[in-house]
């Protein structure tokens, strides 16, 4: 690399980005492609070494997190055996990365919709929250995936319907009028390719019911919270035990889904079923402001919703 590469280089803003499905999901590699094809970042990755979904905030506290390097074709790499907070705390500490803080944390993209209560359970949402509590700008980007219906290629039209966001919400950083106290919760529609434009709503309260049942399997299988696990047609129960006297196994089951519909049109989840894109913000007017300016700039990005909550940034 010569002078004046290594010049901008140096000069060009560091994105980091983490997740909850791990560091080899399809979700987080398609959006460091587009970020290391766009050429114009610096791209840190920090991510869980397995899978980590549903986590919600939980940190490590008394082991030491073991980091091993990944080879990310364009990006500084790290698997990290942590939760995603973990790994957006490391990330962001110049520890790991020689000194080096990150202009924007990116979480994501999730397979599965991170809509209404499932923010709290969020393993993705937590990772964007972190880096928030610490001063850091950062998105949670996450896909609705359907089974039966989404495919892998959906999480990469969805890395790309994200970028011109992600572009504009960096130059918003690097003038100076990106808003502080906030951080931006996106949700992209299940048909990620025939979007139907932006939207600003509220948070609603759509969630996955859980209740349990008991069985005999030490690891049976147990579908995601957010209905979004690729593999859950094909997970089987394992390992069949016989549990000592007196021990009972059980297993998480889900059992409904609530409706944002009797909440009016305005919801996250209700939006996001009718097709548009989902993004969370804790101040309504600045998303309001970013989502404009984003959408004027590329109409590429015509299919973001965004979702404004002054609880979800404070919580």
């Amino acid at each position: 690399m010569d002078s004046t590469a290594a010049a901008a280089a140096a000069q060009a803003p560091v994105l980091l980005v983490t997740n909850d499905d791990g560091i080899d999901a399809p979700g987080l590699r398609f959006l460091v492609d587009q970020l290391v094809a766009a050429r114009r970042y610096r791209v840190l990755v920090c991510a869980p070494d397995t899978d980590k979904s549903g986590v919600s905030h939980c940190i490590t506290w008394r082991p030491a997190l073991r980091c091993k390097r990944v080879d990310i074709s364009g990006a500084t790499a790290f698997g990290v055996s942590g939760t995603p907070a973990d790994c957006a705390s490391l990330g962001i500490s110049g520890k790991l990365f020689d000194g080096v803080v990150p202009d924007l944390v990116l979480s994501g993209i999730n397979i599965g919709n991170n809509c209404g209560y499932h923010v709290i359970y969020s393993g993705t949402v937590a990772g964007a929250r972190e880096a928030f509590l610490y001063g850091i700008p950062s998105i949670a980007m996450s896909y609705d995936w359907v089974a039966g219906q989404s495919s892998v290629n959906d999480l990469k039209v969805s890395a790309e319907v994200c970028m011109p966001l992600i572009n504009t919400i960096v130059t918003e950083i690097k003038n100076g009028t990106y808003p502080q106290g906030s951080f931006l919760n996106v949700d992209v529609p299940t048909d990620a390719a025939h979007h139907k434009g932006y939207k600003i709503t509220k948070q609603g309260k759509y969630m996955a019911r859980i209740s349990w049942e008991q069985t005999v399997y030490k690891k049976p299988a147990v579908e995601s919270y957010q209905t979004a696990n690729m593999d859950v047609d094909g997970e089987k129960d394992s390992e069949l035990v016989t549990p000592a006297e007196n021990d009972l196994l059980f297993k998480r089951v889900i059992v409904g889904r609530s409706s944002d519909e009797v909440e009016g049109e305005d919801m996250d989840h209700k939006s996001l079923v009718d097709g548009y894109d989902a993004y969370c913000a804790g101040q309504t007017e600045p998303a309001d402001a970013i989502a404009h300016r984003a959408v004027n700039k590329s109409t590429s990005i015509s299919g973001i919703l965004f979702i404004a909550n002054d609880a979800l940034a404070h919580y």
